[in-house]
């Protein structure tokens, strides 16, 4: 089981950059960074967490572009996985999302990996032209888009959201595969989905009892004829030995921790302690 840090950035606080650099350096195997690109005022979707149009956190109005954060954090460090959780890919052009990740990937040295989700925000993917009742369906064209530009000479996708013609694109990501996750809540349909399209889940803020859920994704996982183990990305809060312990068993890969919305100095002293605590529960960082 790796430990990852996960920082909800804003315009205020620690920049990725230094978060990611002192993450790093105390051991941790991975940062994400989340996306909204607007959060309309107006708006008939519910937060998941609230249950109404209310946010739980205004860093929601404030996030900082992940690409960009993810591209500073790149050259600060050496080893630290970069991804998503999650980014929205539906809310760019695919072809040139696809030329983004390729050249984080290229210039980090191959430790990109892209968290994505559908949307809850069902008002702000109608910004970009998605409709909300097909948001599964254009996630999956433009994953599959982004993968023949990752991967082929010629590339070349036609479907109902995405179409162009034979191409070339460069550079190709050093992974050869780049690795998608998804975050979204543990559904059999979601399962399924992931089963289809991708190599992992990552938990919803809200999912702390999974391993039903963990159990009931690698069936689908297996019944889809997937060969090896689904990626199992969870949202944790504070450390604890029996509950790490459990997850462990049930297949969790990796557990996030997320980063306090405080001074630079407060969070560096945060990530101290967080990273003595794992230590001491002989767990490998």
């Amino acid at each position: 089981m790796k430990f990852g840090i996960v920082l909800f950035t804003s315009d205020r606080g620690i920049r990725p950059a230094v978060a990611a650099r002192a993450a790093e350096e105390r051991g941790f195997a991975s940062f994400f960074v989340p996306e909204h690109t607007h959060i309309p005022i107006k708006r008939e979707a519910a937060h998941p967490s609230t249950g109404d149009a209310s946010l739980p956190d205004d860093r929601y109005t404030r996030t900082l572009d992940p690409w960009v954060s993810l591209a500073m954090a790149a050259a600060v460090t050496e080893r630290i996985e970069l991804s998503t959780a999650v980014a929205l890919p539906v809310e760019h052009d695919p072809i040139t999302l696809a030329k983004t990740v390729a050249t984080l990937d290229h210039l980090s040295d191959g430790r990109v990996t892209l968290g994505a989700g559908f949307g809850w925000n069902t008002d702000e993917l109608s910004d970009h032209g998605v409709p909300p009742n097909k948001r599964r369906t254009v996630l999956r064209e433009y994953i599959e888009a982004m993968r023949a530009l990752w991967t082929e000479e010629e590339a070349a996708y036609q479907g109902d959201y995405v179409s162009f013609g034979p191409s070339w694109a460069w550079p190709k990501p050093v992974q050869r595969h780049v690795p998608v996750l998804i975050g979204a809540a543990g559904t059999e349909r979601t399962f399924e989905w992931i089963a289809r399209n991708a190599d992992g889940w990552i938990t919803t803020p809200t999912e702390t009892d999974i391993t039903e859920r963990l159990a009931l994704l690698h069936k689908i996982w297996a019944d889809a004829g997937r060969e090896d183990r689904p990626r199992m990305v969870a949202l944790d809060f504070k450390p604890d030995p029996a509950k790490l312990t459990l997850w462990a068993g049930a297949g969790v890969t990796d557990v996030l921790y997320g980063l306090p919305d405080r001074t630079e100095t407060e969070v560096l002293h945060y990530l101290d302690r967080l990273s003595t605590k794992l230590a001491d529960l002989t767990l490998t960082l």
